[in-house]
């Protein structure tokens, strides 16, 4: 108990007393989708924009599995803790980029696995909620990412594998969160899921489960609410003989109730030899009236993946 307290009370100390922010270079290179064909920009309701391969010397770049635009700002969440926020205010020039880390996520010190942040949200006040794999864990972030202000391991979420938790989460216009289980399944190809009626780091706000079935060998990566109130899931496939593979699809949240299982429609899909890599984060902006959707992958900080930033429009939604 003693313990467990202890690291509940590092866990609000401010990031700035020992995770100084950085300023380095971060490089944008733009890429055509379809390397054979620059001219092919139509995917299913997908509508390529434009893309670039980030590149940084800094030594924590890279890993991005969740992403945050507004406007001209961006802000890409690591699987380790770290992230990064930059502007750009031109396509494909990269200003202002900073790289910091969440303050200590309770004082385990040690691998990977203890700092597994996976998804992201963002409130109507600013506040941001994380989710992490491993712990099984929900932390709401201030604005500045500077002080955590409260934590939970969700019961619901407890029996969740380590390493295919709350991999995609998503806070409704309204309160309510959804959360996306990546590999716990509750049925054949139907992942578990949750969601709350309001912040999920609330004892207050029990959740109920709900199945979600992605497109046929896809696992959700992350979620975001479109200006119509529906839900856009990105999903992500690998295959030892063709990599990467990304796939779209829309869910009402009038559809989801305790115990149903939900399908969304298939609106478009990724795949080798198109410029894909491991697409792992999602945001939605509007843009003079149309919904555009900015993807990010996660390069596993590895040389043979990739960090990939991806600008589609996306059509035919309701505003």
């Amino acid at each position: 108990m003693k313990k467990a307290l202890a690291a509940l009370l590092f866990c609000f100390v401010p990031s700035s007393a020992g995770f100084p922010q950085t300023d380095v270079q971060v490089t944008a290179t733009a890429i055509p989708i379809d390397p054979a064909d620059p001219a092919h920009r139509q995917f299913g309701r997908l509508r390529y924009l434009a893309g670039w391969q980030l590149d940084s010397r800094q030594r924590d770049f890279g890993g991005y599995s969740a992403l945050w635009v507004k406007g001209d700002r961006f802000m890409a969440l690591a699987d380790n803790g770290h992230y990064l926020r930059f502007r750009m205010t031109k396509p494909g020039v990269i200003e202002q980029p900073r790289f910091s880390e969440l303050p200590a996520f309770p004082a385990y010190e040690g691998h990977k696995g203890d700092r597994d942040s996976e998804s992201m949200t963002v409130g109507p006040n600013g506040d941001i909620w994380v989710g992490f794999e491993y712990r099984n864990a929900i932390l709401r972030y201030a604005p500045d990412l500077t002080m955590l202000h409260s934590l939970a391991w969700p019961p619901a979420m407890k029996k969740w594998s380590l390493n295919s938790g709350a991999e995609a989460m998503v806070r409704l216009e309204g309160g309510r969160f959804v959360i996306f289980s990546e590999g716990n399944a509750v049925a054949p190809h139907v992942h578990d899921s949750l969601i709350f009626p309001g912040d999920p780091t609330s004892t207050r706000n029990t959740p109920f489960h709900f199945g979600y079935r992605p497109p046929r060998g896809y696992a959700p990566t992350d979620a975001a609410q479109l200006p119509d109130g529906n839900i856009i899931v990105l999903h992500r496939r690998f295959g030892i003989w063709d990599g990467f593979s990304a796939a779209l699809a829309i869910v009402d949240p009038a559809d989801i109730k305790p115990g149903a299982t939900v399908e969304g429609e298939h609106i478009a899909e990724l795949r080798p030899p198109l410029n894909i890599d491991n697409m792992e984060g999602i945001s939605v902006v509007q843009e003079g009236g149309k919904t555009m959707l900015w993807l990010i992958s996660d390069d596993n900080q590895v040389p043979v993946e990739r960090t990939l930033l991806l600008k589609f429009e996306l059509e035919g939604v309701k505003k």
